[in-house]
């Protein structure tokens, strides 16, 4: 067993969801001394490939997901993605069990509707008008009462799996049906919100510690389909834009509670600043920060949830990330133009070691620093032309 000089500090961490973000989380936390065991719902993800010992379980079995638990004792339980059986964290969290940030927050979080509620309804932060319906007919409802263009997506998904933009009231049917498809778990229920006309979004990423409330450089990402194409870091925003959008972080965070670092995706408006979601873990997008920061957002995770102080966080360098995707399904498969990659100055390039791709499945990503954002992604998306993913 591999032990830690924390005193009273975590000495074993069990992660919940082992993808490519989880990897950089056992990584980190490893590089610290924590001992560390990944989970998730099938054999040989990308944490499994570096944890300590692994687990492969359905993560919405709430007696599955005890029996790993109770078998392993974990000093922290880091959920690393939101289909888990969050009322089964509740439970164990009053047993004396530590989650983190903490069980309410994976349970909020885990649908788009308990933390859309918990900002507009409660905080009063700025949001795009909303409604939830449970079947086709109280879909076509909700957005003729929302109004056309709208956005649809499952109330509980991941990568902007299921959403999709409805045009028109004819292009209902199929949103539902992709939403559907798309979403995690049992439910059906969907959210439709409001097309805010926005001229960019943000990841704001939040830090949570024993040194107070902390905010990483804001981070500028262009999605498809809700799925993050790329990020680049810092996102260009005036002084008021900042202090609003560290408001709106800063309400969140302190609303969901506990240590750990928080992707706060923000949408920037002419009029004002409007919150859209956030998770409360490493976001996608905050992979820029590999090459951009002192501390990455996977090693700002770990220190925070160990409860070591952050005084500062350190922007070093512009810098860029696209994804690397893979346009159908296979268990043999091969990355390959990494070596042509790196003959663009500055590239860094991580691979993700999934076991097989699917269809628009990311699969590595390329990363870039340079003198100004606007070479930064010049660069990241010629290092991205040059790797393909082939199939034998």
């Amino acid at each position: 067993m591999v032990g830690a000089p924390f005193g009273n500090y975590a000495k074993k961490m069990m992660l919940l969801g082992s993808g490519e973000l989880g990897k950089e989380v056992v990584i980190e936390a490893q590089r610290l001394g924590v001992e560390t065991i990944a989970v998730d719902r099938y054999e040989n993800a990308p944490a499994m490939q570096v944890a300590h010992r692994s687990y492969s379980i359905d993560m919405l079995d709430g007696s599955e997901l005890r029996r790993v638990i109770e078998q392993e004792k974990p000093d922290l339980i880091v959920p690393e993605i939101e289909a888990i059986a969050t009322e089964t964290l509740i439970e164990l969290e009053k047993e004396g069990f530590r989650v983190v940030p903490t069980a309410n927050a994976a349970n909020l979080t885990m649908d788009r509707e308990g933390i859309r509620r918990l900002a507009s309804e409660t905080l009063g932060l700025p949001t795009a008008k909303y409604a939830f319906a449970n079947t086709l007919e109280e879909l076509q409802a909700a957005v003729e009462e929302i109004g056309t263009p709208c956005v649809i997506k499952p109330v509980m998904s991941s990568s902007g799996k299921g959403q999709t933009v409805c045009r028109s009231i004819d292009d209902v049917e199929n949103s539902w049906n992709a939403a559907m498809e798309g979403g995690r778990g049992k439910k059906t229920r969907v959210i439709v919100e409001e097309f805010i006309h926005f001229d960019s979004e943000i990841t704001l990423l939040t830090v949570r510690s024993v040194s107070g409330t902390t905010f990483c450089a804001p981070i500028g990402h262009i999605q498809k389909d809700g799925d993050y194409i790329e990020s680049w870091q810092p996102h260009p925003m005036s002084e008021k834009q900042i202090a609003e959008a560290q408001e709106v972080a800063k309400k969140i965070t302190d609303a969901l509670g506990g240590y750990g670092l928080f992707g706060v995706e923000l949408f920037l408006a002419p009029d004002r600043v409007y919150f859209s979601e956030v998770s409360p873990r490493p976001h996608d997008t905050g992979m820029v920060t590999l090459v951009t920061q002192d501390l990455s957002e996977f090693a700002l995770h770990v220190r925070a949830i160990l409860g070591y102080p952050i005084p500062q966080i350190q922007l070093l360098s512009p810098g860029a990330s696209r994804t690397v995707k893979a346009w159908q399904e296979s268990k043999e498969y091969q990355i390959k133009g990494i070596e042509e990659s790196f003959a663009v100055p500055n590239t860094q390039v991580r691979v993700f070691g999934k076991p097989e791709t699917k269809m628009g499945r990311r699969m590595a990503v390329a990363l870039n620093s340079a003198e100004t954002v606007e070479e930064a992604r010049k660069r990241a998306e010629e290092a991205v032309s040059k790797i393909t993913v082939e199939y034998n």
